[in-house]
Order: C-alpha cells, then structure tokens, then sequence
C-alpha cells in the first residue's frame, strides 16, 4: 500500500500530521514519506543558497521587486517537493534503505554505509552528486542542527564519509566561500595589506576579484582539479615561471563574444594571488595611468580598460556595479570604511 500522494504540494500542513498516524499502519510507506520531506527541505536549502549567491548581480526593476521574489519562493518552494517527489537526487532512496534495516535496507555488518555501497558502480547519479552539491550539502548539514528534524539530520551527518565524497573534497579547493558575503569577509583582510600599495580602496580589489571569480564559485582549476586561486583573471605569459591553468575563456574581438583556451596563471593562495596582481599592475608601464588615478576607484577601473587589462566593453561598469553592490555596502558599513564610496556612487 503506497501512502506517498501523486500530487504533493508545499502548503500541505497535514503532511506530517498525516506520517506520523500512518506510521502504525504502514512502517515502509511512512519511513519513505519522511525520506521524501528530507529531500523536499534539502532542495529548499539548496535553491535558496543558489539564489542568494545570486542576489549581489541582481539589480532593482520591476521584475527583481519583492513581489517578484515571494512568488519566486513559491515556485522554489513547490519544485523542491516536486523533485524530491520525483526522486530527482536519488536522496530519499539512499535514507529509506539506510534507516530500515530490517525492511531490506543496508546496514552491514562492517559498518559501511549503503552510500558507499551503491558508489562502487551501481549509481553513477550518486557518484556525480557529492561532486555538483558537496557545497551546498555542508551548508545543510550546518543549518539542520536548527531543523526541525534534528535526530534525522545527526544520523545522516554520522555517516561516514564515502569514497567519491573523499575524492572530490581532495580535488576541490581547500579555500571555499558559500555565498557573497563569505567571499567578502575571506578576501577583505588579505585584500587590505595589499591594497595599499596601489594606494586603492581594498573593496574596489573585493569587487574585481567577484566579477572575475563569481564571488569564488567560479575559481579556475588547474588540470588536476585544484584550485588556481587566479582571482583577477592574469593569463600566464612567456615570461611566467609559476603553475598554469588551461580553460576556455570568453574574449571580446571587434567588439564580438567568442570563446577561446587561454593558459592562466596558478597561485598557492588567495594572499598569492592579491600579491601578484599588485605587482603586474605595478610592473605593467601601461598601467600607470590607472595607478595615478587609484585615489578614485570608479576612475582607477576605467584606465585600467582603457589600458586593455580585459577585452570586455563593459568590463568597468561591471565592476562599478558590484562595488556599489548590497554585498559591498553592508562590508563597508561594518568595517566603518567610508573611502571614496560616495564619489563613485553618483
């Protein structure tokens, strides 16, 4: 007998009403609804991390409104229990065979989770998940200890760390930034010590390396998966001695889009990275006009263009955008740095 509805919907209050007087009937119905609401609420988790990693690139209008975004929310809300209904991450499979046991699930006697079980090739889904979610699944794991499913959230965050988990926690970057804020509040002090010597706002190094980068998530890696910490997008020429990444780039020729594979530069870290770009800048003789004119960022971004430090048209205004962004503004606010953002907000 199957308890699970064919049409679900997030306003449903009963739902969990309804698991718990099932529970007695039908032990392997409710425990599959219960996997179900898990995967619902993680996919909630997910789409909102996704959003407001998103939310420093939005700009006001009247399709960004308020409005606008509580009815996003409710989309968010009723595609996550679609997709978890669906079986979309395969997540409420893996908690029903984990938690039962005895109703055929995999406990085994070594103490091996089914994860690890189902990764050695009965899954590819399941092998390629850690590896496009590993981020957001640390983030719901921090967040569920104020859920309102604590016991469960503590058994999965007990589990074992399987071998695709592992292998992809090695190959990403040790260096990780969930959301704006946290690429801000990573990058701010390093970006302080360096910044002085351009004599430039540190933000205005912040806002650069966002664009450049995605607010972190997307660093260029090199061939062997790890993290380049390339920041400011500094291609590695002839006369580069240090690690190099290959990826495709998208440049502007003639005043056209076209994608191309360029060589990057390849730091150890994010301290590395600020260094390097304050002595290309520095070593650079047509750079100098943008350095003179550092004691203004909007004015420090607009020689750098005009020097060809990116083929972007628009490379400039992009960075003014997120420099004056909520993101920036907010960090400002704490640290009670107030150089020169008035002037360049007009």
């Amino acid at each position: 007998m199957s308890l699970t509805p064919n049409n679900v919907s997030y306003h449903d209050l009963t739902s969990l009403q309804q698991i718990r007087s099932s529970a007695g009937k039908d032990e392997k119905a409710a425990l599959r609804q219960a996997a179900e609401q898990f995967e619902s609420i993680f996919f909630s988790m997910l789409l909102s991390s996704m959003r407001k990693a998103n939310a420093g690139f939005e700009v006001d209008g009247m399709m960004n409104s308020q409005t606008t975004k509580f009815y996003r929310d409710m989309h968010d809300s009723q595609l996550a229990t679609d997709l978890a209904q669906k079986g979309a991450l395969g997540l409420a499979d893996l908690l029903v065979q984990q938690l039962s046991p005895a109703l055929g699930g995999s406990s085994p006697a070594n103490g091996h989770s089914l994860v690890e079980h189902k990764l050695a090739g009965q899954s590819e889904r399941a092998l390629a998940m850690p590896k496009v979610i590993l981020p957001a699944l640390k983030a719901v794991r921090a967040a569920s200890a104020d859920s309102a499913l604590p016991a469960l959230s503590a058994q999965i965050s007990a589990t074992p760390a399987t071998t695709a988990e592992q292998l992809t926690e090695t190959a990403l970057a040790q260096w990780q930034v969930q959301s704006p804020a946290d690429f801000v509040k990573s990058l701010l002090p390093a970006a302080r010590q360096t910044a002085k010597a351009l004599g430039l706002d540190p933000l205005a190094l912040v806002a650069q390396a966002a664009l450049e980068t995605g607010w972190g998530q997307r660093m260029i890696k090199t061939a062997k998966g790890a993290n380049s910490f390339n920041l400011f997008g500094i291609k590695a020429n002839h006369g580069w001695r240090g690690d190099t990444a290959v990826v495709d780039t998208l440049e502007y020729r003639g005043g056209v889009a076209k994608k191309e594979q360029a060589r990057f530069r390849a730091y150890q870290s994010p301290q590395q990275s600020l260094e390097d770009y304050v002595a290309f800048i520095q070593q650079n003789p047509r750079y100098q006009d943008a350095i003179k004119a550092s004691g203004d960022t909007k004015a420090y971004f607009e020689q750098l263009q005009a020097a060809g430090y990116a083929t972007d048209p628009a490379y400039a205004q992009k960075i003014m955008a997120v420099y004056q962004s909520p993101v920036l503004q907010n960090a400002r606010q704490r640290s009670g740095d107030t150089q020169d953002f008035a002037q360049t907000a007009d």
